[in-house]
C-alpha cells in the first residue's frame, strides 16, 4: 500500500529536507516518525528537496507499507511522534503509479519580504527584512522577461545537479500588502536555488539599483556571476504541489492569509 502525506514545516531549525548523518533534517525526523507508527522502516520520498532554513506549507511525501491503519490513525500517530516544527495535514491512500516527485505537474513557491525601516521580532526567520523602499511594479515588469522557457544557468547554484538548465517558469506574481511583499513563482520544476536567485535579481530592480531590463541581461548572460545575491532562505516557502486529478489529493490553502 502506498500512502501520500501533506507535510508542513518551519525550516529554521532543520539542515534542509534530505537526511544526513548527524544532522537534524525534515526527512530524518519524518522517516523516524512514520517508521514508528508503521512498525517497520519506511522510506519517505518528497516532491522536492528544500534547503536549510526553507519552509513548507504543503510538501507532498509518499511511503510504502503493509501495515494497516485508518487515515485518522496514521495522521494522529505520526503527528504524535513528530517535533513541534513538523506537522502532517492530510493522509491519502494512492495507487502505485503515484510518486511524490515524479508525478508532480507543478510546484509553487512564495517568497516573503518585510519592507520597512525597522526589523520585526515576530517575522524573524519567516521573512527577508530589507529597509530600502521597493517598487513592486518594477519587479513585476522585470519578471516578464523571466517567465517562459529559458536557459536559467545564471539562476542556478554552482552545486546544482540538474542535467539541463532549461526550465519553464509558468508565472511570477509580485504583490504587496502594507509592509509585506510576496513573490509567487510556479513551474513544473526548479533548479537548485533558482527561486532565491530570482528574488536576488528582482529586489535590486525594485529598489531602483538596477534597470528593469537587467533581468533580461542576466538571463541572456547564462552566467551566475552576472546575477545578484542568493536571497536568504528564511523568506522562502514551498506552498503547493499539483498532481493529476486521478489521484484526488486533498486541496490545501495556498498560504496563511497575510492579506
Amino acid at each position: 500500500m502506498r500512502i501520500a502525506l501533506g507535510v508542513e514545516y518551519h525550516g529554521s531549525n532543520f539542515n534542509g529536507w534530505q537526511a544526513q548523518p548527524g544532522q537534524r533534517t525534515v526527512q530524518g525526523c519524518l522517516t523516524e516518525a512514520v517508521s514508528f507508527v508503521a512498525n517497520h522502516h519506511a522510506e519517505v520520498h518528497a516532491a522536492g528537496r528544500t534547503d536549510t532554513g526553507v519552509h513548507a506549507l504543503n510538501q507532498v511525501v509518499h511511503f510504502d507499507t503493509q501495515s494497516q491503519r485508518n487515515d485518522r490513525g496514521w495522521l494522529l500517530g505520526i503527528n504524535t511522534q513528530l517535533p513541534a516544527d513538523i506537522n502532517i495535514n492530510w493522509i491519502k491512500s494512492v495507487d502505485e503509479s503515484f510518486h511524490a516527485r515524479f508525478s508532480a505537474t507543478q510546484r509553487s513557491y512564495r517568497y516573503l519580504i518585510l519592507n520597512r525601516l525597522s526589523r520585526s521580532a515576530i517575522h524573524a526567520q519567516r521573512m527577508w527584512w530589507t529597509h530600502k523602499p521597493i517598487e513592486i511594479e518594477r519587479m513585476q515588469a522585470a519578471a516578464g522577461f523571466l517567465t517562459g522557457h529559458h536557459d536559467f544557468s545564471a539562476f542556478r547554484a554552482v552545486e546544482c545537479q540538474a542535467k539541463s538548465p532549461m526550465k519553464t517558469l509558468d508565472s511570477i506574481i509580485v504583490s504587496r500588502h502594507q509592509d509585506c511583499i510576496a513573490i509567487d513563482v510556479s513551474a513544473r520544476s526548479f533548479l537548485h536555488h533558482m527561486v532565491r536567485n530570482l528574488v536576488g535579481v528582482l529586489v535590486p530592480i525594485g529598489e531602483g539599483k538596477k534597470p528593469v531590463h537587467w533581468a533580461a541581461d542576466v538571463l541572456e548572460s547564462r552566467d551566475r556571476n552576472q546575477a545578484g545575491i542568493t536571497a536568504p532562505a528564511e523568506g522562502l516557502y514551498l506552498t503547493d504541489v499539483q498532481y493529476s486529478q486521478h489521484y484526488q489529493l486533498p486541496a490545501v490553502s495556498g498560504f496563511p492569509v497575510l492579506w
